[in-house]
């Protein structure tokens, strides 16, 4: 969200960011719609002092004993009291249509972010780890050909129960899973100072208005019949811990943890990934988010991604990390990393993670501030990213770590989370 008066003040500014965003100029719009509330404004603040004027005059007629003028003075006050009263509505509703304009408007990138329309834009930043050869095959197998041939990975049976894009693991995948989540989360609270948090997973509007999912993506969420949102990443939950509070600057930055399901319609992704796990209705991520000052986001955002980048390293997972382009930007954000993971049986490197630094955007939308050191309120900036998507960093051990015999052997970092065990195979 952003301050009107910032654009008032700046709309050539306004409107560069908004073109290296691929979207036309809209000062003009918003300037004429402030034109049109200060207008209005005037038009109430006039009334208000008419009335005001004609409640004293009612007084010296009456003295004066003057009933004609002081009927018509009374009238009068009647009168204004019912404009006052439609003009306090109608100033409600052109709010609201600042509102709705100003909310709908993506955050503007930072001056560093390289201008792009598409993926095709963005921009090789570090690449970590080898791919590895397979001498016993050409083509190594994709993830659900592993699991499935372990027996492990049911997809049918899941398409039975919930319908496309669900999965079932069973023993030692479902072993996996909880496996890699833990081991996310020590290193986050352990090395990286996080603090490990339980968030609620059903969210009321204002929360996912707050961090920019609502309105824009409202197709994106699930939502229950009793009007609540589920989480799409525990992003929506963390930063909301921010809301509403005056924060002590010598408290910041706060950062939080979670592993947590997340829920999303996938409304943009028919056809892609239909086969698999990368792309499902219901996944397992940990998120990293934090709540810190201006002067410290850009430093916390290199941090944060190396948050991410330690666990893909600790697994021997070969990785590319990317500094996305303005046009394949996420809408709050004003510069992203995404880490993108070697994926052998697609031949691909696919992302695994995203860390977005968003400035105060969502911040104005919680009212989120910290009592800066010479005692005025500002408004805190957020940060939150992957570390890691659960699902898609068991999709990358198999398919890394596959056997010529169908069996995978799990990295030795997870080996004490796994009970021991060295190799997954076909019981």
């Amino acid at each position: 969200m952003f301050d009107i008066r910032w654009i008032v003040n700046n709309p050539a500014a306004f409107d560069a960011g908004l073109k290296k965003r691929g979207l036309a100029a809209l000062s003009s719009t918003i300037l004429a719609l402030d034109e049109k509330r200060r207008a209005h404004l005037t038009t109430l603040q006039d009334a208000q002092a008419r009335r005001n004027a004609a409640s004293k005059e009612i007084g010296k007629a009456k003295g004066a004993k003057d009933e004609a003028l002081a009927t018509k003075l009374m009238a009068e006050v009647t009168s204004l009291k019912d404009v006052l009263a439609k003009g306090e509505e109608a100033e409600r509703q052109i709010d609201a249509e600042i509102q709705r304009v100003l909310e709908v408007i993506p955050n503007l990138p930072r001056d560093d972010v390289p201008e792009g329309t598409d993926e095709k834009g963005n921009v090789e930043v570090r690449r970590v780890g080898e791919p590895p050869k397979f001498a016993h095959t050409n083509k190594p197998k994709q993830h659900f050909e592993i699991g499935e041939a372990l027996g492990l990975m049911d997809f049918e049976s899941a398409a039975k129960v919930s319908g496309a894009r669900f999965v079932f693991l069973k023993g030692a995948l479902a072993k996996l899973e909880r496996a890699l989540g833990a081991f996310m989360l020590d290193i986050h609270t352990n090395e990286f100072g996080y603090t490990e948090v339980v968030p609620p997973m059903l969210v009321k509007d204002h929360a996912a208005y707050g961090t920019g999912n609502l309105p824009k993506f409202a197709e994106d969420l699930f939502k229950t019949t009793t009007d609540f949102y589920l989480i799409p990443t525990a992003e929506v939950s963390l930063t909301n811990l921010a809301r509403e509070q005056v924060i002590d600057e010598v408290k910041l930055p706060w950062r939080f943890t979670a592993w947590t399901p997340c829920f999303r319609s996938e409304a943009g992704a028919s056809g892609r990934d239909t086969r698999g796990m990368i792309r499902q209705h219901q996944f397992s991520k940990v998120e990293l988010v934090s709540i810190t000052t201006p002067e410290t986001s850009a430093d916390e955002h290199e941090r944060m991604t190396r948050a991410a980048e330690t666990i893909l390293e600790r697994l021997g997972l070969a990785y590319r990390t990317m500094l996305l382009c303005t046009g394949d930007m996420g809408f709050a954000s004003q510069r992203t990393y995404d880490i993108e993971v070697w994926l052998p049986g697609q031949n691909a490197y696919r992302e695994i993670s995203s860390c977005s630094v968003c400035g105060d955007f969502q911040a104005r939308r919680m009212d989120a501030r910290f009592k800066a050191k010479d005692g005025k309120p500002q408004f805190v900036h957020t940060l939150n990213g992957s570390g890691l998507a659960v699902g898609r960093t068991l999709v990358a051990v198999l398919e890394n770590y596959q056997q010529p015999d169908g069996s995978v052997m799990i990295p030795q970092a997870l080996r004490p989370y796994m009970g021991g065990m060295e190799v997954i195979a076909r019981a």
